[in-house]
């Protein structure tokens, strides 16, 4: 079945498995599976929600089981699936870890690719990239997936994404520390993922994507190029899909949906069910044209949003907006703001108009529009310069935040 804009919702969301007791990577996610599987599989449907494999085998992936009508009740759907893989990882002596980098791990020695099914693929993203970086086996995020109907939908949605997803880590930032320290970025993850295929740049290309509004005109102006740029490196073909596209928001034709790909995981589901609502009504609106043109839209400059796109990653929602046209765009004064009170204004003047708002979604949110993202509630904290305990201690805090369904606030 076909569906149209905002007819239905995707969520992943991915989480590390941690140990127990030392908090360090467990790379036991197949044998999780197993558990549940009776056999070694990347893939097992828990009800609403099903389980899947990464890259990294100290990663599980939590997802809709399909495209669902409405983003409310998910954060409870996801609360209980999580709980179940706990408590299947509690006899193991680990269990599962929100945030968006391991603030510890050294991937270098830690990093165990997935072994099983899918292998031949992951292999080659070593072979050509060497995943044994931050950039590929230390990073956790929620993906939204959209879907369109059309190639104007997919114009309207690809156009309202691209203004967007410089402004998302002011809410979803919640990686400050990695390889034990604070590299001065709220979202260290944002920072690596953009170098992570450095060796063939057009991949990422500007991580904010290009104006493009048809599906003819992306296979010829993103996929192919990038298809064209990987061939030296990829003689059997294994990654000439339209998955090996890392912008910021990909298009995904083979079930017609974009998946905006810049949100850190946060501490419990019902956070990222929260800023994925927030966001999902900020962009029906862009989508619509309610503020300003779909022209307006496509006329800001690709080099200017990704420059944002790293202030915001940086800084958080204490970074200074200050593009007179982005600003137009989204009904607000040209005159500069932070990203936080642009979020606090946005929330303030579209939430009480959202149908069928989760109510359980109210205080995570006003959380994040109120303290900050995850990742300044854990410098505020923890401190620029935590220690080894200190750290440990952050990884505690936040497994227990997902096991309790309660958000961080020191």
């Amino acid at each position: 079945m076909t569906l149209g804009l905002f007819d239905g919702f995707g969520i992943e969301l991915e989480y590390m498995v941690v140990d127990a007791a030392t908090f360090v990577v467990r790379p036991v996610v197949d044998e999780l599976l197993r558990h549940f599987a009776g056999r070694y599989v990347g893939d097992f449907d828990d009800g609403p929600v099903s389980w899947s494999n990464e890259l990294a085998l100290h990663v599980v992936e939590l997802k809709t089981n399909g495209p669902s009508p409405t983003l409310a009740g998910l954060g409870g759907a996801f609360a209980t699936s999580a709980r179940r893989l706990d408590a299947a990882l509690a006899p193991m002596g680990a269990r599962l870890c929100g945030g968006g980098m391991h603030p510890l791990m050294d991937p270098a020695r830690e990093f165990r690719r997935w072994p099983h099914d899918y292998g031949d693929v992951y292999g080659a993203y070593d072979r050509i990239f060497d995943c044994r970086g931050h950039g590929w086996s230390n990073l956790q995020s929620c993906h939204l997936n959209l879907p369109f109907a059309n190639d104007d939908e997919f114009g309207r949605l690809h156009l309202a994404c691209r203004a967007l997803l410089p402004l998302l880590p002011a809410l979803a930032a919640s990686s400050p520390y990695a390889e034990g320290r604070h590299h001065g970025w709220l979202d260290w993850r944002l920072s690596v993922y953009r170098h992570n295929q450095a060796r063939v740049p057009r991949i990422a290309g500007q991580v904010v994507p290009e104006p493009v509004t048809t599906r003819a005109d992306y296979f010829t102006q993103v996929l192919e190029p990038i298809w064209s740029d990987i061939a030296p490196f990829d003689a059997e073909h294994l990654l000439r899909e339209e998955w090996l596209n890392s912008r910021g928001v990909v298009a995904k034709f083979s079930r017609d949906s974009l998946e905006i790909r810049v949100l850190d995981v946060q501490e419990h589901p019902a956070a990222d069910l929260a800023i994925s609502t927030l966001i999902v009504a900020v962009l029906r609106q862009l989508a619509a044209g309610r503020w300003c043109s779909l022209a307006a839209l496509a006329a800001l400059p690709t080099g200017e949003l990704a420059s944002l796109l790293w202030r915001v990653a940086r800084l958080g929602e204490r970074a200074t907006i200050d593009h007179p046209g982005l600003l137009l765009a989204l009904g607000l004064p040209a005159a500069p703001l932070l990203a936080g009170e642009l979020w606090r204004r946005l929330a303030e003047r579209l939430l009480p108009d959202v149908r069928g708002f989760d109510a359980a979604l109210e205080r995570p949110l006003q959380t994040i529009l109120t303290r900050g993202p995850l990742a300044r509630r854990l410098l505020d904290h923890f401190g620029e310069t935590p220690s080894r305990d200190d750290l440990q201690h952050a990884c505690r805090r936040l497994a227990d935040c997902l096991a309790g369904g309660e958000s961080f606030v020191g």
